[in-house]
């Protein structure tokens, strides 16, 4: 949302290489898990035009590409990860498994994809010329073949000892031990062998964010972490508790998957101050931005629908999560109740206020109450405000309760599962280099830290 304006935003240094390098040395040193970067290539448009709001108001625009960032990130920091966004529709899978493998190695393990089939996807496609409309469960589809693909180059184009570097005999790799990925899918076309040896993780730690019906199945079979943005303990529960008895029905561990949720802290030393601090917070948020932003995400454009229209009879292929999102919670809310809400809340999850004492309460019975694995603190202002107040004044208070403490591992696969590869029950271990040799598919004890 476009809160820039305030002093307390990064209007001027969000393009600033030193700011970024700033923030991760805070979090690395307060001993977060990873950064996450929600990256998209569109932008929100109405009636395949870009509204006037987007551009003069900063609405998720302009952007630069986060990937570019993270080696340098990585460089000035000792055991922060970073989680980036990319997604399987306007991309080539060879390409994508190269970028993370390259990250994966300047990071030294320290690297995850936040898997979507698309964001902003009109003007995405509108931007790269797509000229093949996919509804939203074929999306899903091609992102299966997107994801397989991609973990055929990473964990069977290069068997373990593949890479020699032996100066001696002349040899930096066993071409016996280097095998040919071939796919001929619906989707995606690939042949050849991955040009980058295996790095420390092989694969970047899976993260997804999709809670509609189609995205909950494919973060059961693929993802290592999801991201949920839960408003209530008990809708969280049910999202944890969904997932996780999809993912045992994949044949994997119920603990296989974390689950975090976005979470707004908005915190100083008494409640007062920090309901007077969220309600400057609120007060630079407009609706006519909010509803921007909404059309940007989903495809509709509730400015032109009548207020009284329940939300559960709108139906679109693009950001049908969020609308899942709403008519799940209350199935007989409004278009203008919506609208209120998302001008506050947008896509964020649990919005807490108050005291340390009052704020460190409320997480950790989210926490125990919801079955999740971690938070993700989400910004307010836009600078590093909302992540400094709470380092000072909640992390201790929940370090001290024994809610939150120093990361654990080299890697940040290691940090959510204590080792640097896929878990044995992941699918990525029964599929092969060449997709027609494949065999038939069978059917963190603390809170993560994490910053967005």
């Amino acid at each position: 949302m476009p809160t820039w304006t305030d002093p307390r935003g990064r209007g001027d240094d969000w393009d600033n290489l030193d700011y970024w390098l700033g923030l991760a040395r805070t979090l690395d040193a307060a001993g977060f898990d990873f950064l996450f970067f929600a990256d998209t290539y569109g932008y929100a448009t109405l009636e395949g035009r870009m509204p006037d709001e987007v551009a003069a108001h900063g609405i998720q625009f302009p952007a630069l590409d986060p990937m570019l960032a993270i080696p340098a990130l990585a460089h000035a920091t000792s055991q922060l990860g970073f989680v980036v966004t990319s997604p399987t529709t306007v991309e080539k899978p060879y390409g994508t498994a190269r970028r993370f493998a390259t990250l994966d190695r300047f990071t030294a393990g320290r690297i995850g994809w936040n898997v979507v089939t698309g964001s902003s996807q009109a003007t995405t496609d509108e931007l790269f010329g797509v000229t093949q409309k996919l509804s939203h469960d074929e999306r899903y589809d091609a992102a299966d073949e997107f994801l397989d693909t991609c973990l055929r180059f990473w964990e069977h184009s290069w068997d373990e000892d593949a890479e020699r570097r032996d100066r001696t005999a002349g040899v930096y790799a066993d071409p016996s031990m280097l095998h040919r990925v071939e796919v001929d899918g619906t989707y995606q076309r690939a042949r050849g062998i991955f040009a980058v040896p295996p790095t420390p993780q092989r694969t970047p730690v899976l993260f997804q964010a999709g809670t509609s019906d189609r995205g909950r199945a494919y973060a059961a079979r693929n993802a290592e972490a999801v991201f949920i943005q839960g408003q209530t303990i008990a809708t969280a529960a049910a999202h944890v508790a969904d997932i996780r008895a999809q993912a045992v029905a994949q044949g994997r561990n119920p603990d296989d998957v974390k689950v975090i949720t976005g979470m707004t802290v908005t915190v100083a030393p008494t409640e007062t101050e920090a309901r007077a601090l969220r309600a400057e917070y609120e007060a630079v948020l407009g609706l006519d931005d909010a509803a921007v932003m909404f059309a940007g995400i989903t495809g509709i454009d509730l400015t032109g629908i009548d207020p009284d229209t329940r939300v559960a009879d709108l139906k679109t292929d693009l950001g049908q999560t969020l609308i899942n999102r709403y008519a799940r919670t209350d199935p007989d809310i409004r278009v203008r109740a919506v609208l209120d809400q998302f001008r506050t809340k947008a896509i964020r999850g649990f919005q807490i206020t108050g005291s340390p004492e009052q704020v460190a309460d409320e997480i950790i019975a989210t926490v125990d109450g919801s079955g999740i694995d971690g938070i993700m603190l989400e910004p307010t202002f836009g600078g590093p405000g909302a992540y400094e107040a709470f380092i000072e004044l909640v992390l201790p208070i929940l370090i001290e309760r024994g809610r939150a403490g120093t990361p654990d591992g080299a890697t940040l696969r290691e940090r959510f599962s204590g080792s640097p590869r896929l878990a044995p029950t992941h699918r990525a271990h029964r599929l092969t280099a060449s997709a027609a040799d494949a065999s038939p598919e069978a059917s963190v004890t603390a809170p993560a830290l994490a910053a967005s």
